[in-house]
């Protein structure tokens, strides 16, 4: 009897290459390990095709630290966010009625992906991303109105992932890219 062939393993994507680069120039940051060590990880992470060759590159180094998650909560009235302020890698947006702007334009973005998640009753919301940020809301399911959200023609890669989920009741959600 013949053994059935063993199916090949999954092919990496951009995005598990490009936190495996982030890991690697934060723990040479953070001075664990060395130039030379970092130039023989990134090597690896770049040639790497499967997710265990990933996971070679980034034996030894320390646990990632995953972000902190923040949360706003208002039963009525507005909830604001604009200006220079620091972005969790988690933000939970809850408002029972009233409006939700918040503005990353100008925010401190440390974090490759942002979630942002969204749980309003009545009310728009309104985000305004950076200029070259890629934007998902295939987790937001809208009660009554379909967001609003006009992609970029052209953008420089290397922008933040903003990933908008959750749900809205009664409103819209508005999303639009900073003009500079």
């Amino acid at each position: 009897m013949t053994a059935l062939p063993e199916d090949p393993p999954p092919l990496i994507g951009e995005d598990d290459r490009d936190t495996a680069v982030r890991r690697l120039r934060e723990a040479y940051a953070e001075g664990h390990v060395s130039h030379e060590d970092l130039d023989e990880r990134l090597h690896q992470v770049l040639t790497a095709r499967t997710h265990s060759e990933l996971v070679s590159a980034l034996a030894s180094l320390p646990e990632e630290n995953a972000g902190t998650t923040s949360t706003i909560v208002a039963a009525g009235g507005r909830i604001r966010r604009r200006g220079t302020w620091r972005t969790p890698r988690s933000l939970k947006v809850e408002s029972a009625l009233g409006r939700v702007r918040l503005d990353l334009s100008r925010a401190v973005i440390e974090h490759s992906v942002v979630d942002i998640e969204l749980r309003l009753g009545t009310g728009r919301a309104k985000i305004t991303v950076p200029r070259d940020a890629i934007v998902d809301t295939e987790g937001l399911r809208t009660g009554w109105k379909d967001s609003l959200h006009r992609t970029r023609r052209s953008s420089r890669p290397g922008g933040p992932r903003i990933r908008i989920s959750g749900t809205m009741g009664f409103g819209r959600l508005k999303i639009r890219h900073a003009r500079r």
